[in-house]
């Protein structure tokens, strides 16, 4: 192994604790992210890459020739993120919102490319962020992450087949028969997504006629009835993250709204299609951030100052600032 490959694993392992450090805050800043946007999404995860798998990796070769000249800096997949959503478009949507907050230096979707040859397989969007801001960014290990984007069935599809065919020996006589299989279970799979999607399209459809239940004695709106009304508000935006729903009622409760009647009164002052445009999404928000503009629209800095808000005021007053066009 060349003295440089063995300088980057030594570097890699005395730097392997604060990767990790790294990783976490990217899966926390991520997923605070998610949230912000009302994106629905199953879960997000990090792993900072085993320095055994760093050095394999660092250790390759091509046609007799080190693979990686400089493998701190051309192994990018050192801090990995892995965001899990239910549906296809929730993918993409994901997609839109870190190209929107952070800096995208490579984006691929393996998907794509697989049915670009006409055959099923692996799914899985790969992006490689920077959480710098400056015009000329470039991959920096503590500044960056690998993020992979797919449904729970393609994540399903994908870490069984990696635990079959790279953690397991597959005797010779049965490879043209898995290979068979797993190609069929990725149709089946694609097939299962997109039904999954029109299940989704049609609850939000029929969510949005369905006569709210009232009961208990909690004065906050219930998740449930809030999901339904926000279903038939704003038919277009994408579903939220069940909790998502339980904390906006919290703020809806401190502004004094107990009903969905109320609520309603209120919305009918704001003119949600304006309200987004202001804001000039690149990405689906999410309806419960759609709800969260409007109110910010009605209310403005009362809304901004809600104990409710105290952990985002910042990003709060730069949204207020930007729907009042300073």
């Amino acid at each position: 192994m060349p003295s440089s490959t063995h300088r980057a694993v030594d570097e890699y392992a005395r730097t392997h604790g604060e990767l990790e450090a790294v990783t976490q805050e990217r899966v926390a800043a991520i997923e605070a992210m998610l949230d912000e946007a009302g994106i629905n999404y199953l879960s997000v995860t990090g792993r900072a890459k085993g320095v055994s798998s760093f050095a394999g990796k660092a250790r390759r070769q091509v046609e007799g020739r080190a693979a990686f000249a400089d493998p701190l800096t051309e192994i990018t997949d050192q801090v990995g993120v892995r965001v899990i959503t239910y549906v296809a478009s929730d993918v993409t949507a994901v997609a839109e919102l870190l190209a929107d907050q952070l800096v995208v230096l490579d984006d691929r979707d393996l998907g794509q490319e697989t049915a670009g040859e006409g055959r099923f397989g692996y799914s899985s969007r790969h992006l490689l962020v920077s959480f710098d801001t400056g015009s000329e960014v470039t991959y920096d290990r503590m500044r960056c992450a690998s993020v992979q984007l797919r449904t729970v069935l393609q994540h399903a599809w994908a870490e069984f087949e990696h635990d079959i065919r790279y953690k397991g020996t597959v005797p010779d006589q049965l490879v043209t028969d898995l290979d068979r299989r797993f190609t069929l279970a990725a149709g089946l799979i694609e097939l299962a997504d997109n039904e999954f999607s029109a299940i989704r399209d049609r609850l939000q459809v029929d969510l949005s006629t369905q006569s709210p239940e009232v009961g208990g004695d909690d004065p906050r709106i219930g998740a449930p009835e809030l999901t339904a009304f926000l279903a038939g508000r704003y038919s277009t935006a994408g579903w939220s993250r069940t909790d998502r729903y339980a904390w906006i009622s919290g703020l809806l409760l401190e502004l004094g709204i107990t009903s969905l009647d109320e609520l309603s009164e209120l919305l009918q002052q704001v003119d949600s299609d304006d309200v987004t445009a202001r804001m000039d999404y690149r990405y689906p928000p999410g309806a419960v951030r759609r709800l969260d503009d409007d109110l910010l629209e009605h209310y403005g800095q009362r809304y901004v100052d809600l104990h409710g808000n105290a952990h985002r005021r910042e990003a709060m007053q730069t949204r207020l600032d930007k729907l009042a066009g300073s």
